[in-house]
């Protein structure tokens, strides 16, 4: 029955009943005997005077071998330390005394799963090894201990879906094996055909009845499911320990072999350690609350308490236990009641800082960025001559410190006060600006010219509704493929409505958008296909080629002068040539170091070397490049296609290229707009509209028309998170990504290769966003303050969808959404410095030099 339990298993749970030897190590034991990882087994241990321990060293965690021999090691120390102590007096009695706990992590399956699969011939054989070791445990314990007081729990903190993965909330993932056996334990019972009468799994937010497999040879015997949460008090029970102070698990009967009324004593001590959580947190809530709003239902426990105590007094179990587990019922809503109890009051603080702070990211885009100030200056100088009200600031000053005093006194906790004075602080400086926001408003009642209104509604109106199919596609990738089907039929209409195209510019948005919509109809996991990425090297070279060729060979075009600067030149004449080898080189790497980890199970040294040198220098090679604006975007798409192959295991190599060309159809579609718009606007008309605002030189003031730039920006921006998998999900990190540079288990150094391989897309769509700027002469500092406009819009949407109930899988995404969204705008900050290093010196020619050129 174990082989077959192990299948789903990654770790070996068990517990010893009678002389109390159990599994986690803990301040009430006596003492621990631990060996396994040199990642978990510290973080137990580590800080225990009273334990022994031991784990083998990081270079064993090598992801290119079979890592069966972990488990092995562990056995082995475990089977050392039994031995030894038949000849060491001392040792024999350190081991044969009470509350005794050993502890024996088993990596093997979790790194073979990651690295090899579930399915392969490697994970497969580590699974005989774990359960020749659930064995030999067993066996060695029985013939040591030889009193028949032992108690066998056999579990699994997780289990693991077909590509290796885990963290998500699928069956796959969440529903692990259960196994007891052993003193105290019941005999299995035979199946019936009112199994479903029996307790089983009380999960009302997911249905997690997965159907045990025939050839497991169970189906005659009734299975009990429980929550993850309920093993700690079976655990508790079983050695006659109290439950954990902070478990909230319900302890599952049809596990114990218990008479009626030692079953009751055991729910009623379950029920009161979880009471007594519930009353502490009421205690505390009660003690620093001026209004306490106490939770009804417990209002008078004691009296349920001398019920259930009455009724164990008199035999009456049947009753006893109904009022045990109701009152545990009860608790368990209560500790939720008091969980979620100042939710209300954070979530309209929340709320309102969120709108302030989008009303002052407006304010501040009008007054900086915009000709409006300078319209209104004409007319109302009294608003840009008065100062700021004291008054204002005062009042606001003495509402923030009159809150700072009442959560002082309740003893609310240091984010409590944050939330409250950044909402203070943005509503001060909203109603400091009225004078100004009355003016603005008079200015629009007093124009006449109502087609204005009707542009801000329109791109209010669109730019909405294209963030809401931004907050959809969280949870359905599918849409960006209709959005760029669209978008590849309109934008090239829109041109060739717009003036007469002998260019195959048109043609060229609509391959590339329909290009990068096939991507987000693919599987969010990544199959594997060494070759595809290897043939993806050629095709960027292919694609860098092309331009290159058009930047040598369109200078006489006139809708090439805004985009190319043949008066730039690049520092190494041989840089294209150079940049191409690398591409290539690292196509060539990824097969070798590939098929040579696979067939010798090791990264060769010359591979890994090899690997990390050319991603590094080809990262430093575009700041050599021309300053003109094709060029550099070249340099840089060649520049971070090398570590980007390397990192990449399937079709997110392909979809590099995608999406380079589609930020390229951008770039040309708003070069085109450019071109065609020149004969309506001067260059010195631009400059006369900016008025007292103090621009960089060269940059005009922000339209309304310019609200496309973040909008496509940021449609983008999430396109680079979704294209290649579900970045909001923890299961499409692929571990296996990283191995062509390492393969010694090293978190942080792979989880930073990992992040550094998903921000690659997004340093692409920020270099192509600052050209577009430098482009069209707009401020990037005011585009960017619309991005993070953009960006607020979402996060209160998504601050609107977490949820604190339901499946893992729904709690976990509704969270990540939420935190992805917020921390895009730091995100973006930090990459719009770091990408500032490839595209400061972008020089593009304005539109009075491109006239100055023509003629």
């Amino acid at each position: 029955m174990l082989v077959h339990l192990l299948n789903l298993g990654l770790d070996m749970l068990r517990l010893l009943r009678g002389s109390m030897r159990i599994l986690v190590p803990s301040q009430k034991s006596r003492h621990t005997f631990s060996y396994g990882s040199p990642d978990i087994v510290p973080i137990f241990c580590g800080a225990l005077p009273h334990s022994t321990w031991n784990t083998y060293p990081h270079e064993y965690e090598d992801f290119a071998t079979d890592a069966s021999f972990l488990d092995e090691w562990s056995f082995d120390q475990f089977e050392s330390i039994l031995n030894r102590s038949k000849d060491d007096p001392k040792l024999k009695k350190l081991i044969q005394q009470d509350q005794i706990v050993i502890f024996l992590h088993l990596l093997g399956c979790d790194s073979n799963g990651h690295a090899h699969r579930p399915y392969s011939s490697i994970y497969l054989n580590n699974v005989k090894v774990v359960d020749r070791i659930a064995e030999g445990v067993y066996n060695l314990l029985e013939n040591y201990f030889k009193d028949n007081q032992t108690a066998y729990i056999f579990t699994a903190d997780h289990g693991m879906s077909d590509k290796g993965s885990h963290g998500d909330g699928h069956w796959s993932v969440t529903d692990t094996p259960l196994v007891a056996w052993g003193a105290g334990v019941k005999y299995p019972r035979p199946a019936s055909h009112n199994q479903e009468n029996h307790e089983r799994f009380v999960d009302e937010h997911d249905m997690h009845d997965t159907p045990t497999p025939t050839d497991w040879g169970l189906s005659n015997i009734e299975r009990v499911d429980v929550n993850q949460a309920d093993i700690a008090p079976l655990m508790s029970t079983l050695i006659g320990l109290p439950c954990p102070v902070n478990s909230v698990g319900s302890l599952p009967l049809d596990y114990i072999d218990l008479d009626k009324g030692n079953e009751v004593e055991a729910v009623l001590a379950n029920t009161k350690q979880i009471l007594n959580q519930f009353l502490r947190k009421s205690q505390l809530k009660h003690a620093s609350s001026f209004r306490f709003k106490p939770f009804e239902p417990l209002a008078h426990y004691t009296s349920i308490l001398d019920d259930i105590e009455s009724h164990i007094s008199t035999k009456d179990y049947e009753h006893a236990m109904k009022l045990s587990k109701t009152l545990r019922s009860l608790a368990l809503d209560g500790l939720h009641y008091f969980q979620t109890y100042d939710w209300f009051m954070l979530m309209s603080v929340i709320i309102l800082g969120y709108i302030g702070w989008m009303l002052c990211l407006i304010l501040h885009v009008v007054q900086s960025y915009t000709s409006l100030p300078g319209k209104i200056f004409r007319k109302e100088e009294a608003v840009f001559t008065k100062e700021r009200p004291s008054k204002v600031y005062l009042c606001g000053s003495l509402i923030m410190a009159s809150i700072f005093i009442v959560l002082y006194l309740e003893h609310s906790p240091p984010l409590y006060h944050a939330y409250f004075a950044m909402t203070v602080f943005l509503w001060t400086n909203i109603v400091s600006e009225y004078s100004f926001m009355r003016a603005l408003w008079r200015y629009f009642i007093q124009t006449k010219k109502s087609y204005h209104a009707l542009e801000l509604s329109a791109t209010c109106l669109v730019s909405i509704i294209v963030l809401e199919f931004l907050v959809r596609s969280f949870t359905e990738r599918s849409i960006y493929t209709w959005c760029f089907l669209v978008v590849g039929v309109i934008s090239p209409l829109y041109l060739i409505k717009s003036g007469p195209w002998k260019s195959r510019i048109p043609i060229f948005l609509w391959s590339a958008c329909w290009f990068l919509s096939v991507f987000t109809l693919m599987p969010a996991e990544i199959p594997d296909n060494t070759v595809l990425v290897s043939i993806s090297g050629l095709v960027i070279v292919v694609i860098g080629g092309v331009s290159k060729y058009l930047d040598m060979h369109t200078k006489d075009n006139k809708y090439w002068l805004y985009l190319i600067n043949h008066d730039s030149k690049p520092k190494f004449s041989m840089l294209f040539y150079l940049q191409a080898l690398l591409v290539g080189l690292s196509s060539v790497l990824v097969y070798l170091s590939t098929s040579h980890r696979t067939e010798k199970r090791e990264l060769l040294a010359l591979h890994q070397m090899m690997n990390w040198s050319i991603a590094g220098l080809s990262m430093v090679l575009p700041l050599f490049s021309a300053t003109d604006l094709l060029s550099r975007l070249t340099s840089i798409f060649l520049g971070f296609a090398p570590p980007f192959l390397l990192l990449s295991i399937g079709y997110e190599a392909v979809f590099y290229g995608a999406l380079g060309l589609a930020l390229f159809g951008w770039i040309l579609f708003e070069n085109a707009l450019l071109y065609a718009n020149k004969p309506n606007k001067s260059y010195s008309s631009f400059e006369s509209d900016n008025g007292n605002i103090l621009l960089e030189e060269g940059d005009r003031c922000l339209q309304l028309s310019d609200m496309r730039i973040p909008v496509v920006f940021l449609v983008f921006f999430n396109i680079a998170f979704f294209g290649t998998g579900n970045f909001a999900s923890i299961a499409s990190f692929e571990i296996s990504s990283v191995y062509r540079f390492i393969t010694i288990f090293s978190p942080f150094l792979m989880a930073a290769l990992l992040v550094f391989k998903l921000f690659i897309p997004f340093l692409l769509v920020i270099c192509a966003f600052s050209a577009i700027t430098r482009l069209v002469r707009v401020p990037r500092s005011g585009c960017y303050y619309l991005v993070i406009l953009c960006s607020d819009v979402m996060t209160i949407h998504f601050f609107f969808l977490v949820k604190n109930t339901g499946s893992w899988m729904e709690i976990g995404n509704s969270i990540s959404h939420f935190g992805i969204v917020s921390a895009q705008v730091v995100f973006v900050l930090l990459l719009f410095a770091l990408t500032n290093i490839y595209t400061k010196d972008i020089q593009t020619r304005s539109s009075k030099q491109v006239s100055q050129k023509t003629m």
